[in-house]
């Protein structure tokens, strides 16, 4: 096949899976080690995965009794990671909303120097009150206003990536100029959101701009990664809605002039794999046994707006639930929840065991063989250009899927047998950014 998957390890401390802290063979405190990290991503760069991805949040995510909490700051994370791989791209979560251009511009750049050209930004808005009360504010923002400002966040982080251009320096001992003046220019933007002069103080990265991520799928998400995004990282539960999604996203980025092909639409799979059926669904139910079902019902009545005493655990949803309309928080996943739970006329128990595994995106439990045909079913019938693979216990689920998972996708043609570039843009098959937009130089004349 001429056209190949892109695969990503969505990485998260002992595994996606809540209760995967709590296996005998988990290391509790695996959150906080770098060494564990750098680990994952080796094995993931074994498997020639095009990246490994880290989620953030500028709060603290969930009951701190239900599995490890706090994380390490991901970009800090990158680096450490960086030293110990050289082909893997290196993608961090960063919000919009509780940061300010320069800086994210700055880091994104810095990691993508320290990598030789393999860094990424996942750009989110960040849903929830608890992060903007840490950020001297009573609630957050509404959606359509973190999405305004993220819209805007994108422009000035390119602005300012092409502020120098790529000729800038020249180093030239002999006439004792390290770099030419005129080619390194404040962006002087003034804006709704931001005003920054500019330049970046530091030059052009390897890749131009770090490749650009989105997570969210709601309205203003797909609009936003239709005008911006390169790899959209999505939960979606059937083929059906899988499809409609892959189809409705290509179209609003040609509707925008963009080429189809530039943007890469990965859904999130948790792959509980064994040896057997019998093997596989062993390890499921461990997994699902060891769920804290209180701690696990507070956070799903935190999700769906509603108290945790509305939520009896042997007990379908509530008729009455807010509507999207009235979630400023994450509004598709609030909704793929409810559908979720509506469609299968789940339990509350049987929602969080469904959940428990990765919060929202499908997880599939089954062989090598059949993890594999799942992946190749989805790829090939058009409701994916690849997926991120989110194993439900680490480094355990990540080695099994190397070694036997890809090689399945590499005997059907379907996988990279080897790295053919460098930079993560070359992983997707982007073309490296030309230096100047057309914004700066309208900016600087």
């Amino acid at each position: 096949m001429s056209k190949q998957l892109h695969l990503n390890a969505f990485l998260m401390s002992t595994g996606h899976h809540e209760a995967s802290w709590r296996l005998p063979e988990s290391n509790p405190f695996a959150n906080t080690s770098i060494a564990h990290y750098q680990e994952l991503a080796r094995i993931a760069e074994r498997g020639l995965f095009d990246s490994v991805f880290f989620a953030d949040s500028p709060a603290l995510f969930g009951e701190v009794g239900r599995r490890p909490a706090g994380s390490l700051e991901p970009t800090v994370l990158l680096t450490a990671i960086a030293a110990v791989t050289s082909r893997i791209g290196l993608i961090a979560t960063a919000s919009t909303t509780y940061n300010d251009p320069f800086n994210l511009a700055r880091r994104f750049a810095s990691v993508d120097h320290v990598s030789g050209g393999r860094a990424g930004w996942n750009v989110v808005t960040t849903a929830g009150p608890d992060a903007a009360k840490n950020f001297n504010l009573a609630d957050q923002p509404a959606h359509a206003e973190r999405y305004d400002r993220a819209a805007e966040f994108l422009e000035v982080a390119y602005k300012l990536w092409d502020s120098w251009q790529d000729d800038a320096a020249i180093a030239d001992k002999e006439a004792g100029v390290w770099a030419v003046n005129d080619r390194v220019v404040p962006i002087d933007h003034v804006g709704r959101h931001f005003q920054v002069r500019g330049p970046l103080n530091l030059p052009r990265s390897p890749q131009g701009h770090p490749l650009i991520v989105q997570a969210g799928s709601s309205e203003d998400g797909k609009g936003l990664a239709a005008r911006y995004a390169e790899a959209v990282f999505t939960a979606q539960q059937t083929l059906e809605d899988a499809q409609a999604f892959y189809r409705d996203l290509k179209a609003r980025t040609a509707a925008l002039g963009r080429d189809p092909g530039t943007i890469k639409i990965l859904p999130g799979i948790v792959p509980v794999i064994g040896s057997t059926v019998a093997e596989a669904s062993r390890l499921e139910r461990q997994l699902d046994e060891l769920i804290q079902p209180e701690y696990a019902r507070a956070q799903l009545a935190k999700t769906l707006r509603v108290a945790p005493e509305a939520l009896p655990l042997d007990q379908q949803l509530p008729a009455e639930l807010p509507d999207e309309d009235e979630i400023e928080g994450a509004k598709s996943r609030y909704t793929l929840i409810v559908t979720l739970a509506r469609r299968e006329e789940l339990t509350v128990r049987e929602l969080i065991g469904r959940l428990g595994g990765g919060r929202g995106h499908r997880t599939f439990t089954g062989t090598p063989d059949q993890v594999a045909d799942a992946i190749e079913h989805w790829f090939t019938a058009g409701a994916a250009d690849g997926f991120n693979i989110m194993p439900p216990v680490l480094p355990s689920g990540l080695t099994v899927f190397v070694d036997e998972v890809i090689p399945i996708l590499q005997t059907r043609g379907l996988f990279r047998t080897e790295y053919t570039g460098t930079t993560l843009r070359d992983h997707y098959g982007l073309a490296r950014p030309a230096g100047r937009s057309p914004l700066l130089q309208e900016a600087t004349g």
